[in-house]
């Protein structure tokens, strides 16, 4: 599919077909990520802020917290 690029205020616009953001999974208001790669501009949907309690909701499992080696202290570590 082919678009043009137009004026919107001081930027350039692009509109963006239904069933490209449908695929994308992108719908208004979201936010989206741009850069160049190659001389390409990419669009990306960034992915929504999770909050902790909906994290924590979801957790099925049993968290075991553990000790792991970091090593011989160096420096002025307290031991």
């Amino acid at each position: 599919m082919y678009t043009r690029v137009q004026k919107w205020g001081n930027s350039k616009a692009v509109r963006l077909p239904k069933y490209i953001t449908e695929e994308a999974g992108i719908k208004e208001n979201d936010r989206v990520e741009l850069y160049v790669h190659e001389g390409n501009i990419v669009i990306t949907p960034r992915k929504k802020h999770v909050k902790l309690e909906d994290r924590v909701a979801e957790f099925e499992g049993q968290y075991r917290p553990g000790e792991w080696e970091t090593g011989k202290p160096e420096g002025d570590e307290i031991w």
